[in-house]
């Protein structure tokens, strides 16, 4: 999905208002029902299905907060299908760059990734107490790199206690293999499920503290697709499978070189080795002529994290990179203001313009993660950093598949300075 972009000296960018907030609106009967339709025929094509448990327990009347997991485009449209209440929709604000009639009237409401967002809960107390709708939130906040699940905020329970209404889980089976982050939206003949189960009443909530609430939570956002695919013998025949794998597997196990692998067709190269893996149609990695050290994906993701967990410990972890700069401000397009000069470190994040007079800083204690993407808009791999007042999306220009390792540093950081 692309976006619209704008160049702009970052003196005039400043001097623009940020955009103001707006309450959450009633959806459109007539475009949710365009949004159905329009979702039909890809739908068909992954031979959607989906199942129920429990829903009983919610009367059809009664508001209640839908927890999805996120997997990839097609995400919107399940819900489109499943959910038959109306509902709204928590979403990043830099998806409504100029589409904001339309999101709007769809009933999403933005939020910032990441970030502390203070009117997220009176949005959401105001679409329950107010407009009478359910909630529709992917509490990952962002795609999964491996396929499997994302840390959640340890702030939902809380949420969960102070909005006091159902909960109800949705989770996908096929939907990230049908459309993977790494591939660059490159669809595949995957068949799509989904299970819907209300998982806590009003009254489970009333007698459970924030803490349980978040354990209930955390053990349904547990999930692996590669996994699933082994398993259930899913076969995927494209013959792109592998394109760009290494955004997610950066480093190679076998001499240990950093951003040298290539994905392409359906092999995985390290160019400085010349290991060649063969990503085969169930799913699963295998050396050519050589042991094959990691057959399943997560396990090399999970290696990777182990390497910059251990970078962090002894002290040498730090990482640096020319950027492309844009900006989000108002919603009127997202900005291209100049180039940058970006590093990570045990401390946090922090940004120099080179041609404009950006300086900000981020703590390592910002977040528990970070908002990093593949492809993002169609625009390249990205960073976002920033705070209420204005965000920077750092496009790496000098440094090959490096946002996988800075999500694993931001977020084994705050995990170790936190429980320091």
């Amino acid at each position: 999905m692309k976006t619209k972009i704008k160049a702009i000296s970052y003196n005039d960018l400043i001097k623009k208002k940020r955009y103001k907030h707006f309450k959450p609106k009633n959806p459109s009967f007539l475009l949710s029902g365009l949004i159905k339709l329009l979702s039909k025929e890809e739908l068909k094509k992954t031979n959607f299905s989906y199942t129920t448990k429990n829903m009983e327990l919610v009367s059809k009347k009664e508001p209640c907060l839908f927890l999805m997991n996120h997997s990839c485009f097609l995400d919107l449209k399940i819900a489109f299908k499943i959910i038959k209440r109306r509902f709204n929709i928590i979403s990043t604000d830099d998806g409504f760059v100029g589409k904001k009639w339309l999101l709007r009237n769809i009933g999403c409401v933005p939020t910032m990734k990441f970030l502390v967002d203070p009117s997220l809960v009176k949005d959401m107390k105001y679409i329950v107490s107010r407009l009478h709708n359910s909630i529709l939130l992917y509490p990952e906040a962002s795609y999964s790199f491996d396929g499997c699940a994302t840390p959640l905020p340890q702030s939902i329970g809380k949420m969960i206690k102070v909005l006091g209404i159902p909960v109800v889980i949705i989770k996908t089976e096929g939907a990230y293999l049908h459309d993977p982050l790494y591939n660059d939206l490159k669809l595949r003949n995957v068949d799509v499920k989904a299970h819907m189960e209300c998982i806590l009443t009003k009254e489970d909530i009333f007698t459970m503290s924030a803490s349980e609430i978040n354990s209930k939570i955390n053990s349904w956002f547990t999930f692996d697709n590669f996994k699933y695919q082994y398993e259930n013998n899913v076969l995927i025949k494209e013959n792109f499978r592998s394109d760009n794998l290494n955004r997610v597997l950066y480093r190679c196990p076998y001499c240990n070189m950093e951003h040298m692998m290539e994905g392409k067709g359906i092999t995985l190269k390290c160019n400085n080795c010349n290991t060649t893996l063969e990503l085969l149609e169930n799913g699963r990695l295998k050396a050519i002529n050589k042991d094959t050290k990691f057959s399943h994906i997560p396990d090399w993701y999970n290696w990777e994290r182990q390497c910059v967990k251990e970078e962090i410990i002894k002290g040498i972890y730090h990482e640096e990179m020319d950027v492309d700069i844009y900006c989000l401000n108002d919603l009127k397009a997202i900005y291209k203001v100049g180039k940058g000069y970006l590093t990570h470190d045990i401390n946090g994040f922090k940004l120099l313009g080179k041609d404009n007079p950006i300086e900000f800083y981020q703590s390592s204690n910002n977040s528990y993660s970070l908002y990093s993407d593949f492809y993002w808009y169609e625009i390249g791999d990205v960073v976002c950093i920033g705070d209420y007042r204005i965000r920077y999306y750092c496009v790496p220009t000098n440094k090959k598949d490096i946002v996988a390792k800075l999500r694993l540093a931001a977020e084994e950081i705050y995990k170790l300075t936190n429980k320091k």
